[in-house]
């Protein structure tokens, strides 16, 4: 019976994660820290402002052939009106985070090991992609695709990230 119990409870917890992060819904309120150690509290952090939140990772391909058209949609869109929340998970201690987000040359709001963070949204792989509106609800979530890593890829997120800003803005 307790065993049957437990299977139950660990059901439940996992419909409400996977539940919790659908387009719409508003997100947990959580805290991390930045790369010097400083305290960051979601969703004030968004300051009421458009985010697009990115799970990423040093030794990611996707993440590294995508990151530099996030660049330009934060100098395209500007910093007063969107927030870049880029969450560093699923490290392998290979690569230095921080210095790859100091070498990235745009304002981002960088979150260091971020995994327990990556679990409320249910992210499993790199990059999660997504987007929360000023008050931290998901409105856009990006979809798996077979595209290899590179140019065409990073150019259709952009383009989908894109979209879902000018909807909201």
């Amino acid at each position: 019976m307790l065993r049957q119990s437990a299977l139950v409870l660990m059901l439940l917890i996992a419909a409400v994660l996977a539940t919790a992060c659908d387009p719409g819904k508003p997100e947990t309120i959580w805290k991390g820290t930045d790369f010097s150690g400083a305290e960051i509290d979601f969703p004030a952090v968004l300051q009421g402002k458009p985010t697009v939140l990115i799970f990423w990772a040093t030794w990611c391909p996707y993440c590294k052939a995508f990151m530099p058209y996030l660049g330009e949609i934060q100098r395209d869109y500007g910093a007063e009106k969107i927030n870049i929340l880029a969450i560093d998970v699923f490290e392998d201690g290979v690569l230095d985070p921080a210095t790859y987000v100091e070498s990235l040359g745009f304002p981002t709001i960088a979150v260091a090991n971020g995994d327990a963070i990556a679990e409320i949204y249910s992210v499993v792989g790199t990059p999660g992609l997504m987007i929360l509106d000023g008050q931290g609800n998901l409105v856009w979530k990006r979809a798996s695709t077979e595209l290899p890593a590179g140019k065409t890829v990073a150019e259709l997120w952009a383009e989908q990230v894109r979209e879902q800003l000018d909807q909201l803005l």
